[in-house]
Formats: C-alpha cells, structure tokens, sequence
C-alpha cells in the first residue's frame, strides 16, 4: 500500500483500535508516533513494534492541552519529520448518559476529548502537510455520529462534530492535496468492553457479531494508502451492517 518510511501519528494508540492501527502501520513499513496520555502502555506498544523490527516512537500526550499537543509537534518534528498521515483515534465514552443527566462540565469534558481535540490536533498538523503537497487526516468517529441510541448525548454530538468537521476539512483543503475522511466503528471487541461483553447483544447487527480490532486497522490502513487517494470527505461505517436497517 506504499506506506513504507510514511510518518504516522496516531492518538490513543496506548490501547484497543488505536493499539491495533499502530501495529498494523508499522507492519506495513510506516513510521509510527504513539501519542497517549498513558505513557507506560505507549512504550509497551513501541518495545512490541521493535521486536518486530518496525519504527515507533512514543509521546505522552495530553490531547486536551493546547500546550502539550504543540510539544508533540516539536517531538515529531524533531524525531521524524513531517506527518503523512494523522489518525485522530483517542476518545471516551459517556456511558449512555441522557442529556437531563449530564451537567455542563461533563458536557464539556466530553466534548474536548471527542471533538475539540480532533480540531486541535488537525490544527496543528493540517499546515506542514499543505505546505508539502498533501497528506491524509483520518477520524475515528462513530455510528454514533450517524444514528442516535448509539452513545450518550454528548458523546453523539461530538461525534456528529467530527463527521462535520471531516467534510469540511476535505471540501476546504482538498486542492491542496488533503484527504480527509472518517470512519464510524460499530461495536468493537476490545478491552473496554471485555468486562460487559456477553451482556451487549448482537442480534440487532446483521453480522450478528462484533467487529475485530484488526479490521478496524484494515480500514485505516486502505484510507491512509494511495489506493484510497480518490475518498474524500466521506464516512465509513464499520458496523457489521448496523446502520442499514
């Protein structure tokens, strides 16, 4: 997919969906920056990707901070060089919480992580890879970005903000060389579900499954390669089929 020496920035790649794409990245030859606000899980997921001969660097990086996402473009400048590729994966869940239920703070906590960053961090990259020709910015959103019932209502109003957010960045950089696309994850099996997972159904996917980590990765990697190069500004749901009913 001629992803080899590409530099790779990956947010919450510590753990789950992010962990995977790192992996898978830097299989494929890429230059990968985990930036993680968990520093010991970050540096698990480089010393696993060293084994294995590949590339990885790991910053602890507060994706809330202004400040420190600036010092994460300072390492990355420093270590690598300019980014190819920016995946915009970290984000919390808000456990279903109604919006009569959610006071402001929390509103707002939510929004910073799931929607701001995504904002802040595109931000700060978006001009290094104009200014080089191109480059491809990929969003980690959600079916909860498409369809309600899917997540709480900040975590739904945030992720529908960074679908928002997706088809404006396309539509306003692409003839500067940018793609910018999202993809929408239905229910995933990773570790933040292994405690509840025989408790989440899953006859209301047509898959009657859950999805893999490694075919989110997958994903990822298709959008961040040239045989993607005409997606633009789109979303990608992968769902098992959840959004077609």
């Amino acid at each position: 997919m001629a992803l080899k020496n590409k530099v790779v920035l990956i947010s919450g790649a510590a753990s789950g969906m992010g962990k995977g794409e790192a992996l898978a990245f830097a299989e494929a030859g890429a230059k990968v920056v985990i930036a993680d606000l968990d520093k010991e899980k970050a540096d698990q997921v480089v010393a696993e990707i060293q084994e294995n001969k590949g590339t990885a660097l790991a910053v602890e990086t507060d994706i809330t901070s202004t400040e420190a996402i600036a010092k994460l473009y300072q390492q990355v400048k420093e270590s690598f060089g300019t980014v190819d590729v920016l995946v915009n994966n970290a984000g919390v869940f808000d456990q279903y919480q109604p919006l009569l239920d959610m006071d402001k703070d929390n509103w707002n906590f939510y929004l910073q992580i799931n929607l701001t960053s995504v904002y802040e961090m595109t931000r700060t990259f978006l001009p290094d890879m104009i200014e080089k020709g191109g480059g491809k910015v990929i969003n980690v959103a959600s079916i909860a970005g498409l369809v309600a019932g899917k997540g709480g209502a900040a975590y739904t109003a945030a992720k529908h903000g960074v679908i928002g957010l997706t088809k404006h960045t396309a539509s306003e950089y692409a003839a500067k060389g940018i793609q910018c696309n999202a993809i929408a994850p239905g229910t995933i099996e990773t570790p933040l579900i292994a405690e509840v997972k025989d408790q989440i159904p899953t006859d209301n996917i047509p898959a009657d499954r859950f999805g893999q980590v490694e075919e989110v990765a997958n994903l990822v990697l298709f959008l961040a390669s040239d045989k993607s190069n005409f997606i633009n500004g789109v979303t990608l749901p992968i769902d098992g089929g959840y959004t077609i009913q």
